[in-house]
């Protein structure tokens, strides 16, 4: 036999020593050591890749994907009003005394100072994580709601918000909800704003929340690039919801099931002329609410 020869069959002698040891050895330690080899290697995948942004099949949140979202959606705008952040830009001050219209506006330290003295000044729904899956639903006031039985859907089984504009503003009784809760009747020295506000409303300020000038801002001009004179509340509380939640249902929003426009307590079916105002482009942002559902982010119900 050559030296070659003698060589690789040492070399093929070693291995089959190796491997022949190394079988011996997990079957007297484990019962099953491909199963112990799954596990390890399962184990070392985990350290490797790290978990989503939350626990949900999808989040809303999640790093990449659609170009057409990623560049609009910023998380770093909060769209809660607390003293931290209630300082706003020189840009962001121009155009929210422009929405005012106000010819003699109040100082704007002063109103905020004096707000967060009758409500809460607290950082909310910041509690993201992948442990858990933050399930919301956004209910708007479109008559496909009418008829549609939703109310046994599961996002409805959360306590619900009312929210409205300063001029929308009614009584509040969050007492069904919380019966041990004290309401309280505060005011503050705005009384009009584009339309007159109640001086006086009663509800539970534990329980007020204030969206940021800047967050109105960012969802006017990111998301609906100028069109109307400023968001809808229902643009403007699906815009909420993707901030501050891992999955969005959404629902009585658009026309009902015969293509009309109106809000579920309107008789008159056809009176969908509030889109026509200026105020609200109310088209387009149907139109992005659609494409939100197209690319995942948020569920539709269509109602009837």
């Amino acid at each position: 036999m050559t030296f070659v020869k003698r060589r690789k069959f040492r070399t093929f002698a070693l291995l089959l020593c190796v491997i022949t040891f190394t079988t011996l050895l997990f079957s007297y330690t484990f019962r099953d050591p491909s199963l112990y080899f799954f596990k390890y290697a399962f184990r070392l995948s985990d350290s490797f890749f790290s978990k989503g942004p939350c626990a949900c099949e999808q989040c809303i949140a999640e790093p990449g994907g659609d170009p057409w979202f990623a560049e609009r959606f910023n998380l770093s705008i909060h769209p809660l009003m607390t003293r931290e952040n209630s300082v706003l830009s020189e840009e962001t001050y121009k155009w929210w005394q422009w929405l005012q219209s106000e010819r003699q506006p109040a100082n704007f330290t002063e109103v905020v100072e004096e707000l967060f003295q009758v409500i809460p000044d607290v950082v909310l729904y910041m509690d993201a994580g992948p442990e858990r899956c933050r399930s919301c639903a956004v209910v708007g006031n479109s008559g496909n709601l009418k008829g549609s039985h939703y109310g046994g859907e599961p996002p409805f089984l959360t306590v619900p918000h009312y929210i409205p504009y300063p001029s929308g503003c009614k009584d509040l009784l969050l007492l069904q909800i919380h019966p041990k809760r004290r309401q309280a009747r505060s005011s503050c020295g705005i009384i009009c704003t584009y339309l007159p506000v109640m001086p006086r409303i009663k509800a539970n300020k534990e329980k007020v929340l204030i969206y940021s000038p800047t967050f109105f801002k960012y969802v006017h001009e990111s998301w609906l690039e100028g069109h109307g004179r400023y968001p809808s509340t229902g643009f403007l509380s699906l815009l909420l919801a993707l901030h501050i939640c891992d999955e969005v249902s959404v629902f009585g929003f658009g026309a009902d099931q015969y293509g009309n426009w109106h809000h579920y307590w309107e008789e008159n079916h056809l009176a969908g002329a509030f889109r026509h105002t200026g105020v609200h482009d109310g088209d387009y942002e149907y139109n992005v609410t659609l494409l939100l559902a197209d690319k995942h982010k948020i569920q539709m119900f269509s109602g009837r």
